[in-house]
């Protein structure tokens, strides 16, 4: 039998006409692979694919037309420029987006997992020193709340801090695998361990969870993913009682809403691994993909499923407004060809003369 293509999928019938209607984009990021990649819907009948190169690529945030991508030593932050879009002198006509690479802060190997943008700020989760930061122009990275019980900031991974939900534009929950304090502390015990906290308050609204991820707060509630047991749960802030929604049999890790939908990143546990193989979906998690659930009944509605290429999914973001969004990296020169005035745009000949779009 001949292998799949690079990044070949299957996926449910109603799924290329669902994102047609949301009007969205799915970006997910996949840090084996190294790749972002775009999944956009062609006239409802097929989807269709957009893969860059990011190294390491973890953390997707957005905001209007700002996307930021936390990678292995740096976070980009890309604009869309429509207007650049139908020029793009390699595939003319063919996006109605465009994101373009306009800064990078270089924040060394600090191992960032969720990135999401607050009021003015770039906030990120610093895994390697177990604290919650905003990434600028001055430092590697200015820390702003660590966990209680985190006595002080190392290069350690401590308590596998990895969860950031967003409320009022600063960071107000944050999930960690557990409460210890000593170099990666998490390990031994990463299914009974974990923690969802209140930033604000440093309290632990939840504890027992089978290695949380994304934590998000949608319609007021607080919604996660239990890794470790494919589950997505949600949480009463209040009284830290566990709903679980629905459950699969695959490492859940990156949730994105749109509409009434949530789409939910699976991913295949590495076989190879000492610290995964604990885990009670260890021998049934062997799908990577995309799954849909409609939040307001919690059914699962449709699945994305990878056959090539994409085994380990991070983060899943939906870009709103956009059917068919391109995006390039700084590996290929074409990327300083597109300038932008809040004016104008223009692509820039090789030779240099700009040619107005």
């Amino acid at each position: 039998m001949q292998p799949a293509p690079p990044f070949s999928c299957r996926y449910s019938p109603n799924v290329p006409e669902l994102l047609d209607q949301l009007n969205i984009t799915l970006a997910i990021s996949t840090y084996q692979a190294g790749k972002v990649v775009f999944i956009s819907p062609k006239e409802q009948l097929s989807l269709i694919q957009l893969p860059r190169t990011f190294e390491k690529a973890m953390g997707i945030a957005l905001k209007d037309e700002l996307m930021a991508i936390a990678t292995r030593e740096e976070v980009l932050v890309l604009a869309n420029d429509p207007r650049l879009a139908p020029a793009y002198p390699a595939k003319p006509k063919t996006y109605d987006a465009l994101f373009m690479p306009r800064a990078t802060y270089y924040t060394g190997q600090i191992d960032i997992h969720d990135l999401d943008w607050g009021d003015k700020e770039l906030y990120a989760v610093n895994t390697s020193f177990s604290c919650i930061i905003k990434i600028g122009h001055q430092y590697s990275f200015e820390p702003i709340w660590k966990p209680s019980f985190i006595s002080k900031l190392a290069s350690e991974d401590r308590c596998h801090l990895n969860g950031m939900a967003m409320q009022a534009g600063k960071p107000k929950y944050a999930t960690a695998f557990n409460q210890g304090d000593s170099p990666q502390s998490w390990r031994p015990e990463i299914t009974t361990s974990g923690v969802l906290i209140d930033i604000e308050t440093d309290n632990i609204i939840a504890d027992q969870l089978a290695m949380p991820h994304s934590p998000r707060i949608y319609d007021g509630q607080i919604y996660l993913l239990l890794s470790a047991t494919g589950e997505l749960v949600k949480i009463d802030p209040k009284t830290g009682e566990k709903t679980v929604i629905n459950q699969w049999d695959g490492f859940l890790r990156g949730m994105a809403k749109a509409g009434d939908y949530l789409f939910i990143g699976l991913s295949k546990l590495r076989q190879n691994s000492s610290t995964f193989a604990k885990l009670p979906i260890a021998h049934k998690a062997s799908t990577s993909g995309i799954a849909i659930v409609h939040l307001p009944t919690g059914s699962k509605v449709g699945m994305i499923q990878y056959m090539s290429s994409v085994e380990e999914i991070y983060d899943v973001q939906a870009i709103p407004g956009v059917k068919r969004p391109g995006i390039l990296n700084t590996l290929k020169p074409e990327y300083k060809l597109g300038l932008s005035t809040p004016e104008s745009s223009y692509w820039a000949r090789p030779d240099k003369d700009a040619q107005k779009t």
